[in-house]
Order: structure tokens, then sequence, then C-alpha cells
């Protein structure tokens, strides 16, 4: 009985410790915003521009989230778009990325990416992701037109393969379920799939808290081949038969390739009761102009 009474005591304090430190961090990070909005003495010429701007953009300790510290809005403020810069803001809170993560994905254009998937960018998709950030209510939000493997570091000058990609991805786990998205949970590679007394192995299996579904993602380093569909839509035919709990939604299939190509999506995808998508990943950084330049592109063609 005392044992329980000591456990039941320790956990107590451990709880208030924790909203202690966590009531301390958020006042200290407060205070902190505050003095650098309405001071701005005895700083570098680059604090200093940063703090006028941040006043000007900003104007209310109210308005900002006490889940961002001032060096999350030193790299916010190098925005000049108020919608792009409103996104990250809003991502970045939710998400709770680091000073480095917000980095990452400002210089890997989220936003130009999410604008671009699915091919439907418009105004009103800009207003959205400004004012909501990305929110995830269907298959198609969770899925990137584009996908950058930067973090993997993989030499650009030596050939690699899907089996070197795949294990530096597992390595990386964290990272790449950040750039995943949100509510993704890793499960597996080489998930084993049983039919007809052959076996067949996925890639990558998660599972989207959010959506409730599983998700399998076929890695091909190669150029996106029609085929792979028949493949993937086997194995979201057994989770849904032989893995999904009650309560899971369908199960969601993500092909990435090195290239889309000119196969026509529509008509290889079209017809199927699967969700299935299909994604280009590049291992290195792309180009923001190019990204910028297809948004543009694609959002002045929709408002013709």
């Amino acid at each position: 009985m005392n044992e329980l009474i000591d456990n039941a005591l320790l956990n107590k304090i451990e709880e208030l410790l924790n909203k202690s430190r966590a009531f301390v961090s958020t006042t200290v990070n407060t205070i902190l915003l505050t003095t650098h909005m309405e001071i701005g003495k005895g700083f570098s010429r680059a604090n200093i521009w940063n703090m006028i701007h941040f006043y000007q953009d900003y104007g209310s300790v109210q308005t900002l989230s006490e889940r961002l510290n001032w060096s999350h809005y030193c790299e916010l403020l190098s925005i000049s778009d108020k919608d792009k810069r409103s996104f990250y803001e809003k991502e970045c809170s939710s998400a709770k990325w680091s000073v480095r993560e917000l980095r990452r994905q400002i210089q890997s254009s989220l936003f130009e990416r999410l604008l671009l998937s699915n091919g439907n960018a418009n105004k009103q998709k800009v207003l959205d992701l400004a004012l909501k950030g990305n929110e995830i209510s269907k298959p198609e939000d969770i899925v990137k037109d584009l996908y950058v493997f930067e973090f993997l570091g993989l030499p650009e000058n030596k050939p690699v393969t899907e089996s070197d990609i795949e294990e530096a991805l597992v390595k990386q786990i964290e990272k790449f379920l950040l750039e995943l998205g949100k509510g993704f949970m890793f499960v597996g590679t080489q998930q084993q799939i049983t039919y007809k007394n052959t076996h067949y192995y996925a890639d990558m299996v998660f599972y989207n808290k959010i959506l409730k579904s599983y998700v399998i993602i076929e890695l091909k380093h190669s150029d996106f081949m029609p085929e792979a569909v028949g493949q993937i839509n086997m194995y979201l035919n057994y989770y849904k038969a032989e893995v999904n709990d009650e309560g899971d939604n369908d199960p969601i299939g993500i092909i990435l390739c090195t290239d889309k190509g000119n196969v026509n999506l529509e008509y290889v995808l079209g017809g199927l009761s699967n969700q299935i998508f299909a994604s280009k990943y590049v291992l290195y950084l792309p180009s923001k102009e190019e990204l910028i330049k297809q948004v543009e592109m694609v959002i002045e063609n929709n408002g013709k």
C-alpha cells in the first residue's frame, strides 16, 4: 500500500514539475519576444532589422504563437509574401517544428509543393493554406506532388538503387516522417503479403492517425510504370481484407518514382476503387525559382 502511495506521489510531483517547466518556458519566451519587439538596443544590425520588421508585421505579442520562439520568427521574417509566411507559421506551430526543420521546409519549398499537388493550384488554395495551414480530411490531403529527400545525403556522382534509398530513409526515419507530413507513424519495411501461396513484400508501410488509414509506399528508382499500379492495388486489397481493424478506413497507396513522365495518370489510375497516387521524388533540393514559376503558371491558367 505504501508503495502505491509513493508511486502516486512521485507521479504527482513529476506532473507538477512538467507543468511548471512548460509554464516557465512559455513565460520566458513571451518576455523575450516582447523585449525584442519593444527595445531593439544593444543588438547587431541584423537583429535590429528583424526587431523592426517583427514589430511592423506583428504589432502585438497577443497575436503570436506560444510554441514559436524568437529564432522561429527570424526565419519567418525572411519570407516577404504574407500568405506564404502565414502558412509556414501555422504549420510550424501545429507540427512543433524546430528552427532547423522550419528552415528546411522553407528551403525545400513546401508551400509551392503543396500548391502543385494534384494539379489544382488556385488563388483560393493559396488563401486556404495561409489561413488554415495544410488541413487533412481526405487521402488527397496527405499526398505531395513532389517529395524531397535531400536529408539522405546521398552522393550525386554515384549510382544508387531502390534498396539504397529505402535503407537510407529508414535510417533517417524521423526526417522522412516530417517530409511525409502530419499524422504519419512508421510500421515497417518489406512487409510480407501472401497471395495464393506466393509471398510479396510492400516496400514501406505507414499508418496515418488523422485519416485512420494504412499508407503503403512503393519506391521506384525509375520513371512511373503503369504495371506498378496493379502491384500496389493488390497490396491495398490485402490490407483492406486481412490487416484493417474495425474503425480503420481504406488503405492508401503512393507510388514514388523519379519522374511521372508523359503517362496520362487518369487512364492508369481512373476507375480503381482503391485510393492510389503517383508522386515524384528528388534526392536533392529542387530549384525554388522553377517551382514558383510552375505554381504561378497553374494559378494563372486556372484563373482564366
